[in-house]
């Protein structure tokens, strides 16, 4: 058995998802250009989230149906994070029109998608 195998034996022992990912090419991320100028490439970075904290809409645009929504709004209430008032206004929205009147759902990685990764 050659030192490469041996070696790559290890790893897999060590690692074993992480070399899952690297065989099977599940977690590929594509690069489509290289900056050697580290500010340059800052300042070409997207900024469009940076210090972004999603509301209870963001959480609620998530959901698949309205008991998912009212366990962000009872969650958020019981935090103090939202008031009564406003949970007493997000129920009844969600009750008489539903849980897509909050706008369109949100899908995994929308912000990525949303930052243009």
């Amino acid at each position: 058995m050659s030192k490469m195998s041996v070696e790559k034996e290890k790893f897999r022992t060590m690692f074993p998802h992480l070399a899952k990912e690297i065989e099977t090419q599940e977690s590929r991320i594509s690069v489509s250009s290289i900056r050697s100028d580290e500010d340059a490439g800052e300042k070409a970075a997207s900024r469009k989230f940076d210090g972004y904290n999603p509301d209870v809409i963001d959480f609620i645009r998530r959901c698949d149906v309205e008991e998912q929504a009212e366990e962000i709004i009872e969650y958020l209430e019981k935090r103090h994070e939202i008031s009564r008032k406003y949970a007493i206004q997000l129920r009844k929205q969600l009750k008489d029109k539903g849980v897509r009147s909050f706008g369109p759902k949100k899908e995994e990685d929308y912000y990525l998608k949303q930052a243009g990764y």
